[in-house]
């Protein structure tokens, strides 16, 4: 709540230091303004686009979007560009106090209302999310099986992958008429590669006997786990803001590793891994990590990763660790 109302204040404070202000002008080499708050559709809108646009990634490099904090820039900047790129689940509550205290000049696109949305669950064994639920209402204990909200990370599967990169295409193009077959065209040709990769994890999982999982972390990966029909168990929800499961969870999880036979317990990107390798040491297993693509390092960004790149480096990891 503090954090709404810091935010609601911090639009307020700044629609009244620009009232009236028109949108900032355009580049001088006429290109399109894309703001992405994450980076898989800041990566889709990169390809899509193609030299046709400037596309800026708003959460930086290595940040916790659950926890982001926007500055008066990143406003100004979403309030002026010519498409805004935004997940539409939890993690973007900020986003939508902005959106609803400012008047956008261009166009806004949310990445749930391109595919079919999944349901957010509490499987067995998961830590109990307490203290809030999707709607903001508290000290609410979600139990076995109880449906938590709508589940917002829909890039995790390439099919929806490829659908929203489809779609940025589209927008871009009704944006820009005199280019519209080129970025109809770039999407087209990097939905292709999702696809190569789609078939590639469907043969790769087609080849195992086993398809079960076990996450010692949140599990952001619910619409992979359903492209691909894998069993999971994961110590988290994918949008839960705890870190210290409890002492049950951690027992349950040691126990389906060691009782499955399961050879790796997987972490995400920019987590301590904590959790993981304490189920793996009680295991006398693996750790190994699965990166979701919700965001990268400066590293990753600078040397020029992708969506593809990075999933094909999941896809590799599994053949190792699977």
């Amino acid at each position: 709540m503090k954090r709404l109302l810091s935010l609601f204040l911090l639009c307020a404070l700044l629609l009244a230091g620009c009232g009236g202000q028109e949108a900032a002008e355009a580049p001088a080499d006429g290109k399109l303004r894309i703001v992405a708050t994450v980076f898989p559709a800041y990566d889709f809108a990169r390809a899509a686009a193609g030299d046709l646009a400037e596309v800026e990634l708003l959460l930086p490099p290595g940040t916790e979007s659950h926890s982001y904090e926007p500055t008066p820039a990143d406003i100004l900047k979403v309030q002026n560009c010519d498409l805004f790129l935004y997940l539409g689940g939890e993690s973007d509550t900020w986003v939508d106090m902005i959106l609803e205290n400012i008047e956008t000049h261009g166009t806004v696109m949310r990445m749930v209302d391109c595919v079919d949305l999944l349901e957010e669950e509490t499987v067995e064994g998961m830590q109990a999310e307490l203290g809030h639920d999707h709607d903001g209402h508290e000290d609410h204990d979600h139990g076995l099986g109880e449906v938590v909200g709508m589940d917002e990370h829909v890039w995790t599967s390439p099919r929806n992958a490829a659908k929203i990169t489809q779609d940025i295409g589209a927008a871009l193009a009704a944006l820009d008429a005199e280019n519209a077959e080129i970025y109809r065209a770039n999407a087209g040709r990097y939905a292709g590669e999702i696809d190569g990769l789609d078939r590639d994890f469907t043969s790769f999982f087609q080849s195992r006997p086993d398809r079960t999982i076990v996450f010692g972390d949140r599990f952001p990966l619910r619409y992979f786990a359903e492209a691909y029909d894998l069993d999971y168990y994961a110590a988290f929800p994918g949008c839960s803001t705890q870190t210290e499961p409890s002492a049950a969870t951690i027992a349950f999880l040691t126990d389906k590793v060691e009782r499955d036979h399961i050879p790796t317990v997987w972490y995400i990107e920019f987590s301590n891994h904590l959790v993981a390798d304490s189920i793996a040491e009680a295991a006398r297993v693996e750790t190994a990590r699965f990166h979701t693509c919700h965001n990268v390092s400066r590293e990753e960004l600078d040397n020029g990763a992708t969506y593809v790149s990075l999933m094909r480096e999941n896809l590799e990891t599994l053949k190792t660790h699977m």
